[in-house]
C-alpha cells in the first residue's frame, strides 16, 4: 500500500513513535504490518521497525530484486550454504560516459560523489539518462555500464514483431 503523504507529517509521525508507549507500539505495529509484534522485540526495534515500514508505503519499499536476494540469503542460512553478493556496478572517479542520443554526444564524466554533465552534478547517472531523453532510464543501462535484462530484450522482440506485423 503505497500511500501518499508530505514529507513533515512523514517525520512528525515517525518522530511520535517515540513518545508512545510498548502496549501503543505493538498496536502501530498491528495496523502497518498486519500481524502482532514479536513479543521478544525490544521498544528501540519495534520503533525503528515501525518506522521503516512507514516510510516503506510512501516510497514503495524494496525493489524486487532486492527482496529476492534477500530470500536467497534467508534460505542460504537456513540451508547453511553460501550465497555470494550480487556484483556491485560502480564507475570509478574521472571515468568518461559517451553516449550518443539523437545525434549528438553526451558525456558525463564520474565524480568521487555523483556525476557532471554540462557542467552541472548530478547524483545518478539515471538523473541525467532522465534529463537527456524526458523519459525514465536505469541510467547505468543507458550510459552502457550495465546491459539490459533477458526479459527486456524479449520484450522488444516482441514490440518489434507487433510493429512488423502491424506494416505488413
Amino acid at each position: 500500500m503505497i500511500r501518499r503523504i508530505n514529507d513533515g507529517k512523514l517525520k512528525a509521525e515517525i518522530a511520535g513513535l517515540r513518545d508512545l508507549d510498548l502496549p501503543d507500539l505493538r498496536a502501530v505495529w498491528q495496523k502497518h504490518y498486519g500481524t502482532t509484534a514479536p513479543k521478544t522485540l525490544r521498544r528501540k526495534i519495534l520503533i525503528l521497525s515501525i518506522a521503516w515500514r512507514i516510510q516503506a508505503d510512501v516510497a514503495g519499499g524494496l525493489k524486487p530484486a532486492t527482496r529476492k536476494y534477500l530470500r536467497q540469503v534467508a534460505e542460504a542460512t537456513r540451508s547453511g550454504t553460501v550465497v555470494r553478493p550480487a556484483p556491485v556496478l560502480s564507475v570509478k572517479p574521472g571515468t568518461k560516459l559517451i553516449r550518443v542520443w539523437q545525434d549528438r554526444a553526451q558525456t558525463v564524466t564520474a565524480l568521487a560523489e555523483g556525476f557532471e554533465w554540462q557542467g552541472s552534478r548530478y547524483r545518478s547517472l539515471s538523473e541525467i539518462a532522465r534529463t537527456i531523453t524526458g523519459t525514465r532510464w536505469n541510467g547505468l543501462v543507458f550510459f552502457g555500464v550495465k546491459s539490459r535484462t533477458a526479459n527486456s530484450k524479449v520484450a522488444d522482440r516482441i514490440r518489434t514483431t507487433r510493429r512488423e506485423a502491424g506494416n505488413a
